[in-house]
């Protein structure tokens, strides 16, 4: 049965999740604490944690953060009340997967939910394949990112964006496009989570992040990744 821990303090909204989840079959633990939440994840090993950021002991960042460090690639689903752009950015930055602002619609959190176990685990290595533009060499056999021979850490969502990219050959992609692709989003749903990891992408690979040569935006309509650099 596939495991997912829920790290929440409000008590209403975790039985609520806890209840829902386990509805939709999984085997569901819930830690009232960031400190608990983490204990958790070392031990139980969940598929996807359902994270909350204002935690008693540990906030969600900063348990985030002491998971990424300690090398943890758990799927977390970030809940928060912090919608903001800065807050949701400082998120991806750290290495969640998706972020939800409560008051949320719980329907959508369950489908978000079970894209994300189905993307991990229908998630197969490629034919192998050694792309490159600029300075950046993407192999596709070994999920290894270089820039000028140095490793690049993407994380899991920022590489399969980059190979949405790269697999258009320069063509264009909708934001509606990436969504559904490299999140499993629907059609009508509206989001920027396509604009913050662009952002990081460019942050990662691009000499100058703010004149992008490569991650290059197409007015109203998505982005494209120029092989050869733009002038």
């Amino acid at each position: 049965m596939t495991r997912v821990l829920v790290v929440e303090d409000d008590p209403g909204i975790a039985e609520g999740l806890l209840l829902n989840l386990r509805l939709e079959g999984y085997d569901v633990r819930v830690a009232a604490t960031g400190v608990a939440g983490l204990e958790l994840c070392r031990e139980w090993r969940p598929a996807l944690v359902v994270l909350d950021l204002m935690l008693p002991l540990m906030d969600g960042m900063q348990l985030l953060r002491t998971l990424r460090e300690e090398g943890n690639t758990v799927p977390v689903l970030i809940l928060s009340a912090r919608g903001d752009e800065t807050d949701r950015l400082r998120g991806f930055r750290l290495g969640a997967d998706d972020y939800v602002v409560k008051p949320f619609s719980l329907p959508e959190l369950l489908a978000r939910v079970a894209a994300m176990l189905r993307r991990v685990g229908e998630r197969r290595a490629p034919a192998p394949a050694l792309w490159k533009f600029g300075d950046i060499e993407v192999d596709t056999g070994t999920h290894e990112v270089r820039r000028a021979g140095a490793p690049v850490a993407l994380r899991p969502r920022e590489y399969d964006l980059l190979l949405a990219l790269l697999r258009r050959e320069g063509r264009v992609a909708t934001r509606t496009e990436l969504l559904h692709e490299v999140w499993s989003y629907e059609p009508d749903v509206v989001s920027r989570t396509v604009d913050v990891h662009v952002v990081e992408l460019r942050r990662k690979l691009e000499p100058d992040p703010s004149h992008p040569r490569h991650l290059l935006t197409v007015r109203k309509t998505g982005y494209r990744l120029a092989l050869a650099p733009a002038p």
